[in-house]
């Protein structure tokens, strides 16, 4: 072999080394570099910014010290806007390059690898708005654009619901999940858990008790836990109580119906009076016959049970006991139940 050809040998393996063995070598290495924080750290990647925006979040954070070595690990695996996970990641000290690249890489279910979920808790909600609000200080979405979502008519034609009734859809509970859910997202998950919920024992139960869609029983479930927020054994009592209004014709005549009525302007106020009664509001059932236009808060399920399996009872008035149990006297006739509201004026007028 000529000293031509056996030179020109060494230069494609010297050029071939260089080109192709060398830069993996150097994609290796970085690779193995590993994060600087000293403790784990909740990290939030919200941007589309790509490769470079994820680097620069993540060299803000003191996390990793090395950009160029992490944007090119992560261009050697074909990263990019598109195929990078926003959302929240547990980084733990020491992590690799290469392991973090992977655990924010956007897989078949549509999350990253390593992406976490977080837990959303609401509750003691008056209304969409006031729930809206909560979750998005939980979730990577925006309250105005999960209000406008529910409202979408669309929307509230397919569940037969409306504005008023919309939060009837809510079930207060703590639900685990990812942290870049969207609007659409959390009310499909909703949406699937009320579908659930309305089984048809629960319709036949509904039927039994003279209603004809969920929303009605949601809306009668908001009143009698407004009306009592503390002591559940009193739920079943109180929603047999306000069905016999019903079936008697008369006015549900719930004073948290009023207090809906004038949103936060009562709030703290002990002693309501006849003023406050006469706020001409829909809502307001010293005013207006029937069940409201749509539930006054966002009851738990198991206040939605109670009024689905009330007590048998034949109660029509209650007043609080004077004391501060939060129990209540229930009566059959007006006379007793005058009785019972003198002795709670006379007790609250000495407080």
């Amino acid at each position: 072999m000529s000293k031509k050809v056996i030179l020109g040998i060494a230069a494609v393996v010297i050029i071939g080394i260089s080109v192709i063995v060398l830069p993996k070598v150097g994609v290796f290495l970085a690779g193995r570099k590993t994060s600087v924080n000293s403790k784990n750290v909740d990290f939030v990647f919200k941007s589309k910014d790509g490769l470079d925006g994820l680097a620069e979040q993540l060299f803000d954070l003191k996390i990793i010290e090395d950009k160029a070595s992490f944007i090119n690990v992560g261009e050697y695996k074909g990263l990019d806007e598109q195929t990078l996970a926003t959302g929240m990641y547990l980084i733990e000290p020491g992590t690799s390059y290469r392991t973090l690249l992977n655990g924010f890489t956007l897989n078949s279910a549509g999350n990253g690898n390593a992406e976490q979920e977080v837990e959303v808790t609401f509750n003691n909600c008056r209304d969409v708005y006031e729930l809206s609000g909560k979750v998005s200080k939980l979730l990577m979405l925006d309250s105005a654009e999960l209000i406008n979502f529910v409202h979408t008519p669309s929307f509230l034609k397919e569940l037969k619901l409306t504005e008023e009734t919309v939060p009837s859809l809510f079930f207060p509970n703590t639900y685990r999940m990812f942290y870049d859910t969207d609007a659409k997202s959390f009310v499909e998950r909703m949406k699937n858990q009320y579908i659930a919920f309305w089984s048809s024992s629960r319709v036949q139960q509904l039927s039994k008790i003279g209603m004809k869609h969920p929303h009605e029983a949601v809306t009668l479930a908001s009143i009698v836990y407004s009306e009592q927020s503390k002591n559940s054994s009193e739920w079943k009592i109180i929603a047999g109580l306000y069905l016999n209004r019903l079936k008697e014709g008369m006015k549900l005549q719930s004073d948290p119906t009023f207090k809906f009525c004038w949103g936060d302007a009562l709030k703290g106020v002990q002693r309501l009076t006849f003023e406050h009664r006469e706020k001409d509001c829909p809502y307001n059932t010293y005013k207006y016959e029937g069940l409201p236009p749509g539930p006054i808060c966002i009851p738990p399920t198991e206040v939605i049970e109670s009024v689905l399996n009330p007590d048998k009872n034949d109660y029509i008035f209650m007043c609080a006991q004077p004391n501060y149990l939060g129990l209540h006297d229930f009566a059959v006739d007006y006379k007793t139940h005058k009785k019972n509201a003198d002795k709670f004026q006379k007790w609250i007028s000495k407080q």
